[in-house]
C-alpha cells in the first residue's frame, strides 16, 4: 500500500469561491479508478504555512503509477494545480515495520 500525501495553500483568498471550486475540482480526484481512502484535510497547526492536504491510498505502485498518468490527475495538475497552488509539499508512504529487538 502506498499513501500519498500534499499539503498547500492556495493563492486565492481564504474561504472564497475560488478556493471551494478548488476544493472540489481537487476531491473529484477521488473518482480515478485504485484512489482508496480519499481525503480532503484543512490544516490545523501553526508550525508550517500550508492550509490543506489531500490524502489518498493505492494497492501498490503500479496503480500509483496509473492513477498518475490518468487523464483526469494530468488535466487536473496542469489546468488547476499549477496555476492556482502557491506552494506545497509532496509525501508518499508505505508501511514500515520495525525490526524486532534481539
Amino acid at each position: 500500500m502506498i499513501r500519498h500525501t500534499v499539503v498547500f495553500r492556495l493563492k486565492h483568498p481564504a474561504a472564497s469561491a475560488a478556493e471551494l471550486n478548488f476544493l472540489k475540482a481537487a476531491s473529484d480526484l477521488a473518482r480515478i479508478p485504485g484512489v482508496e481512502r480519499f481525503e480532503c484535510l484543512r490544516q490545523v497547526s501553526a508550525k508550517n504555512p500550508f492550509t490543506f492536504g489531500l490524502s489518498m491510498e493505492f494497492a501498490d505502485a503500479a496503480v500509483y503509477q496509473q492513477y498518475s498518468d490518468h487523464p483526469d490527475h494530468v488535466g487536473f495538475v496542469q489546468e488547476r494545480w499549477l496555476p492556482e497552488v502557491a506552494e506545497f509539499m509532496e509525501i508518499d508512504y508505505i508501511a514500515h515495520e520495525p525490526a524486532a529487538a534481539p
